[in-house]
């Protein structure tokens, strides 16, 4: 049983192994510094999972400067040498990851351009393409068919002449 357990983490350490091998290619000299939104070696800017799994830039001589002089007394950090130091690790502050960023012009414009366009393409298509109405849809002829109809007493229980009084030549 145990030399079962024992392979079982030796298989799922070599995986681990693997996936950190690929993921190094794809980070970078960046460090990995925690678990990330979906356990995966990459960074995002997110409002919801604000702890990345890697630090934004790659450590350069400045940067692990700096990040030596962290681990002393913050006091002795200036102001400047504190925001390099979260500029390295994040590439936005909560407040530029919430900023507007002016889409919903762009959104409006492009629905704005598709709205013009189709009415111009059924402008064209009822001026080039479709044919008049037929002669039947003039008001006089529409008259003419509707006094046929009461006429001849088109369905007069429940339909339209049902509606019309004979005796008097009018609408109820």
């Amino acid at each position: 049983m145990a030399s079962r357990l024992l392979s079982l983490t030796s298989r799922q350490a070599q995986k681990l192994q693997k996936c950190m091998s690929s993921s190094v290619s794809k980070t970078g000299a960046r460090e990995v510094v925690g678990y990330g939104f979906n356990g995966q070696h990459n960074y995002a800017d997110r409002v919801d999972f604000p702890m990345p799994a890697v630090r934004f830039l790659e450590n350069t001589p400045d940067i692990l400067a700096l990040r030596e002089k962290e681990k002393g007394d913050w006091k002795k950090l200036s102001l400047e040498e504190k925001k390099a130091l979260y500029r390295a690790s994040f590439c936005q502050t909560f407040s530029e990851m919430k900023a507007p960023t002016g889409q919903w012009k762009s959104v409006v414009g492009l629905t704005l351009m598709i709205s013009s366009l189709s009415l111009w393409i059924y402008m064209a298509m009822k001026t080039f393409v479709y044919k008049p109405l037929p002669e039947t849809f003039s008001e006089e002829r529409v008259q003419a068919q509707l006094q046929r109809m009461i006429d001849i007493r088109v369905d007069p229980i429940e339909g339209l002449t049902s509606k019309y009084d004979y005796e008097n030549n009018r609408w109820k």
